[in-house]
């Protein structure tokens, strides 16, 4: 594919709004996979890159970064793929292959890492996503998607999916009942669950309904209700806290069990404030996780297709996708957009 021109959408500058734009993709190396994009899923992350609210940006920026195509072209030292593959690529396409993280298949930590969408690729050749007709991506950082799974269904799965999956693993006991709490109801918090009793935790009763009969949470915890909170102290092992955006945590740190844990999956765009006395005298614990490695992509894939289990999923055309920002920033989407790429006119 060296050469080739390709159309994406892209932002030019913080306001993030999208429009056609043609560039070329970078060289086909021996490890390299040639595809055509499908599908692309819509995530809150596109937001804060395309407005460079979390790192430096250098425009023109094509978003993007739960890609689902297919193979058309492969280098000649690629043994993972074949013309035809249908394939998954998700939030970063290289890492430097030697650090511990690297070799410990946690390559999303690698310090060298290159970002799907914003980064810089080893050639100086900048990194563009989804939103766009084809990519060139190392075969390391591609996974397949099984034969069972729809491949609109896989698309969420490649950041939303994994982000839940990856730290939510060490909680899967099937010696003790697990009592998990989901803060946030969207993109990344409908797709935790891992056959624990789940509590859904939301700042209004609106998604209540949802919650319960629709993705059939065990119960449904609205936060600014002072006596439902009251009751649900100390009651929860986990909380996995999703919200892409600034919130206090004091609330949710009451309601966890003595040593339990509050995982931070979704990026705030500014800092979140707490008091430690709660953490000292209950052992309790806030951490982070970053998306998943791609040994992990690929586990949710296979458990996705295995179980026969589906996300919630709106998909759109290209020429909807500065409306669909608007909705997701809006919260106005159940529960992700999936973009049409190959059935839309991207000029």
């Amino acid at each position: 594919m060296e050469g080739r021109k390709v159309i994406g959408w892209a932002a030019r500058d913080v306001s993030g709004h999208l429009s056609p734009y043609t560039f070329t993709l970078r060289k086909t190396g021996a490890e390299d996979v040639g595809l055509e994009v499908l599908y692309c899923g819509v995530d809150h992350t596109d937001l804060h890159q395309m407005r460079s609210e979390i790192m430096p940006i250098n425009y023109p920026l094509v978003p993007g970064h739960e890609i689902v195509g297919e193979v058309v072209e492969v280098g000649s030292e690629v043994i993972k793929f074949k013309l035809g593959d249908k394939v998954g690529v998700g939030c970063i396409v290289s890492s430097c292959g030697e650090c511990l993280s690297c070799n410990s298949n946690s390559e999303q930590y690698c310090s060298e890492r290159v970002l799907t969408t914003g980064g810089i690729h080893r050639d100086g050749t900048p990194s563009h996503g989804g939103f766009s007709s084809a990519m060139v991506v190392n075969q390391k950082f591609v996974v397949k998607i099984p034969e069972k799974l729809a491949l609109e269904q896989a698309a969420p799965l490649l950041c939303a999916g994994v982000t839940a999956y990856s730290p939510l693993k060490q909680f899967n006991s099937p010696d003790k009942a697990i009592n998990a709490g989901i803060l946030g109801l969207g993109g990344v918090g409908h797709l935790a669950a891992m056959g624990h009793h789940v509590t859904v935790i939301s700042s209004s009763e609106r998604k209540r309904v949802e919650a319960l009969q629709h993705l059939h949470a065990d119960s449904f915890l609205v936060s600014s209700n002072a006596a439902e909170m009251e009751r649900t102290a100390a009651s929860l092992d986990y909380i996995l806290d999703t919200v892409p955006a600034v919130h206090p945590v004091d609330p949710y740190i009451s309601l966890l069990k003595v040593g339990g844990k509050l995982t931070f999956v979704g990026v705030a765009t500014k800092p979140l404030h707490f008091n430690t006395e709660d953490l000292l005298l209950g052992k309790k614990t806030l951490t982070g996780s970053f998306i998943g490695s791609i040994g992990e992509t690929q586990e949710i894939l296979d458990f996705w297709a295995e179980k026969s289990l589906s996300s919630m999923i709106e998909v759109v055309k290209m020429d909807y996708i500065n409306k669909a920002f608007e909705r997701l920033e809006k919260n106005d989407v159940r529960f992700r957009f999936v973009l049409d790429v190959a059935g839309s006119n991207l000029e």
